[in-house]
């Protein structure tokens, strides 16, 4: 395909959805790029590439996958890789991310995105699957912080320098997820300021922001819900401002997956996002 758009812009992007193309197309949008979720675009041909194929002549696009299960305890799925690494190629996406969690078992797969312990022994596995992942593709990928509801026992690593070793071991990027620190921070009572101030920002190559759901544990204690089905609260916005000025500005998506609302309302959003990355010198 064209190779007019290989980095992403230090700029607002949203998480694509086929009820926006004609939104997104029209180019009077303070969008400066999509991404997708890989597991969408396996299938050969039909409307979803040929809409691809336009959004990419457009703009910079990221490919974000949720199946790789890259912290599973089997090994990678060859099928499956060799379906994302078609999309890559025929693609050639700016960039190609996916997340520290699990979701393969005994040949069983779930539909969720499953927390880890870190120790070493998943610190070998999860760095030899990114090895795979790279070699395989050809090209450097981000990994994502995830969103925590529990904390193992057996942890012998902080998620901050378990995810410091991994960059030092594969050479891999960082997808810093905005949202998913003030989830963990929250539900396991930790400070999410802390957590920025030690992250390794020089190996961030996106960052994301999202809504997430609020109930309650057992124990009546706030328990919050990585959903991507609402609006932005105000607490991340300001978290997200920290890490700006922390870290430095840095390409910017924003993720709303379920109840995807009307273009104006997450239009709205991508520009809350912009003004806050504006302020922040290079």
């Amino acid at each position: 395909m064209l190779d007019q758009h290989k980095f992403l812009p230090t700029a607002v992007g949203v998480g694509y959805k086929s009820a926006h193309f004609s939104n997104i197309m029209s180019g009077n949008t303070p969008v400066k790029w999509v991404e997708i979720h890989a597991e969408n675009y396996m299938g050969a041909g039909g409307r979803p590439l040929a809409q691809l194929r336009s959004l990419y002549e457009k703009l910079p696009i990221s490919v974000h996958g949720v199946g790789l299960s890259i912290g599973g305890e089997r090994d990678l799925d060859a099928d499956h890789l060799k379906r994302l690494k078609h999309l890559i190629d025929w693609l050639e996406p700016a960039s190609f991310s996916e997340h520290l969690a699990w979701s393969t078992h005994d040949g069983g797969f779930y539909n969720d995105l499953l927390p880890l312990p870190y120790t070493d022994a998943t610190l070998n596995r999860v760095c030899d699957h990114i090895d795979h992942v790279q070699e395989t593709l050809g090209r450097r990928m981000l990994l994502e912080n995830p969103s925590s509801y529990l904390a193992f026992a057996e942890s012998t690593y902080g998620e901050v320098d378990f995810l410091r070793e991994i960059v030092k071991r594969t050479g891999c990027g960082l997808l810093l997820d905005v949202n998913n620190v003030f989830v963990s921070a929250t539900n396991l009572r930790l400070d999410a300021f802390e957590y920025i101030d030690h992250f390794p920002h020089d190996a961030v190559g996106e960052l994301h922001l999202g809504g997430h759901s609020e109930d309650e544990d057992e124990n009546g204690a706030p328990l919050l819900i990585d959903s991507h089905g609402q609006k932005i609260v105000d607490p991340v916005w300001h978290l997200y401002t920290y890490t700006l000025a922390t870290g430095g500005p840095k390409p910017t998506l924003i993720e709303w997956d379920t109840d995807v609302p009307e273009w104006p309302e997450l239009e709205g959003e991508v520009i809350r996002a912009a003004e806050r990355l504006e302020k922040v010198p290079a």
